[in-house]
């Protein structure tokens, strides 16, 4: 009974069991490596085992069988490839024990096994953590990776592994925080901070996205991070930190609050604080005129009109240029016909070239083509002809028939105060370029069709299928 047990099990074992002698002589092997090798046991009895093995592992196999014959150890395990019946090649896991002393065996026994499997999830998981090396080292976003523990019912945090980026970015490297908690590493205060954050990330058991104040010895103070959860049996077990320095946007940003808030100041003077007294001294100038007779009295009117149109100008450029947040899509033909008819224009002309829409906010633009128009007027004559068109599919055009602008001083002209018009305040020109880079668009000028003055908007959203 106990002999058929035996014979069964052999027969039944899905591992290969065989026998060698010293100089690697197959006396015996098991029925099972028909299923994982395709031969039948008379096949491989009494063939040389090292014949079968992979030409790079006939080594190692020969250095373990001589290791077993004078070594103490009993036992070797190894990794070989062997040859299947059909010509592939198979990985097996070889047990090798000493049995030269067992009288039914008096050879090496080895069993053997199929691991072909695990070689192939092997080389994935190498492959992948090989990209894994990979991204960490070339990625420019900061990343750090945090092991989450439980400890009474408290997430405790610790800081696995910096990538390089993060390294060069914060000036803090892995060997320095390894094993290490926030307040470890950035103090009682904003250690505090952070775990609140990765405590935030825990509790949600989703990625959340937030922008913090961490001051590094590399002068990088503001970050946008971006926390997700690694989750192992429903418990968040890791956290995964992707953070980019924002210090230099932010700082920019506060930058142009400041301005803002300073041209707001600025503007609410020269509205009220200027304007004001002038129009107490326009009203008092039309009394004068009406009670007296005085050739003074003319140029200190013309003066206090001058001084109104800087004013109006001034405040135009502290208020128009800002960045525009309210866009429509404006029928060009209707805007130019507007801005036209508000301008004194005299015999002039107007031409639209192309019937489109652009997108933009309606009371900004016209400011762009009334002082436009009203450039061409004074520049060119009262006969001169205005066109307006389109540029490709994300541009327009202003040209005129008049005298044009010089190429050395088509930069200068959006110059504050700039003018070659007798009696103009000089922010015309200026106006023009602060709006149309306060829409996202840039403005150039060039050489009209006639060698007037030509005004190029790119980056327009145009839309010409209505």
């Amino acid at each position: 009974m106990e002999g058929e047990l035996h014979r069964k099990l052999v027969e039944e074992f899905a591992d290969i069991a065989t026998i060698i002698n010293s100089d690697g002589t197959i006396t015996y092997v098991s029925p099972s490596v028909t299923r994982t090798l395709g031969y039948e046991p008379k096949e491989l009895v009494g063939e040389v085992g090292y014949e079968y093995q992979h030409p790079d592992d006939r080594d190692a196999v020969a250095d373990a069988i001589e290791s077993l014959q004078t070594n103490p150890d009993p036992t070797q395990i190894i990794e070989t490839r062997f040859r299947r019946a059909d010509g592939s090649w198979c990985w097996i896991e070889a047990t090798l024990q000493n049995r030269f002393d067992d009288p039914d065996i008096s050879g090496i026994l080895v069993n053997s096994r199929d691991i072909s499997q695990r070689k192939r999830q092997e080389q994935q998981y190498q492959a992948l953590a090989e990209e894994y090396r990979t991204l960490l080292e070339t990625v420019e976003d900061s990343m750090f990776f945090l092991t989450v523990e439980s400890a009474d019912g408290e997430c405790v945090f610790r800081f696995e592994r910096l990538n390089r980026s993060y390294e060069e970015q914060t000036g803090i490297t892995t060997e320095e925080v390894g094993g290490k908690t926030p307040i470890d590493v950035f103090g009682e205060d904003l250690g505090a901070e952070l775990q609140a954050n990765y405590l935030r990330c825990v509790n949600a058991q989703k990625s959340i996205s937030y922008e913090e104040e961490v001051p590094v010895e590399t002068d990088a103070r503001f970050w946008q991070t971006v926390l997700t959860p690694v989750i192992t049996n429903r418990e968040v077990t890791r956290i995964i930190g992707i953070t980019r320095n924002i210090t230099e946007q932010v700082e920019r940003e506060r930058q142009i609050r400041r301005q803002k808030e300073q041209l707001d100041e600025f503007a609410s003077v020269v509205s009220h604080d200027l304007r004001n007294p002038l129009s107490v001294a326009q009203g008092r100038a039309e009394l004068l005129d009406d009670d007296c007779d005085s050739e003074h009295l003319a140029p200190i009117v013309r003066s206090l009109d001058r001084l109104e149109e800087i004013i109006a100008d001034t405040l135009t450029l502290a208020r128009e240029g800002q960045v525009v947040s309210d866009s429509e899509p404006i029928e060009l033909v209707n805007l130019v016909g507007v801005c036209w008819r508000n301008v004194p224009t005299d015999e002039a002309t107007i031409e639209i070239k192309d019937d489109v829409a652009i997108t933009g906010d309606r009371s900004r633009l016209q400011h762009v083509f009334e002082n436009l128009f009203r450039n061409a007027v004074e520049q060119g004559g009262t006969e001169v002809t205005v066109r307006v068109g389109q540029i490709g599919d994300h541009g327009i055009y202003v040209e005129d028939t008049g005298p044009g602008i010089p190429e050395e001083a088509r930069e200068v002209v959006f110059d504050p105060g700039h003018t070659s018009a007798t009696g103009g305040t000089g922010f015309g020109l200026t106006i023009v370029k602060r709006i149309a880079e306060a829409h996202g668009w840039e403005v150039t000028i060039a050489e009209g069709s006639d060698g007037g003055a030509r005004f190029e908007f790119t980056g327009v959203d145009v839309d010409v299928d209505r």
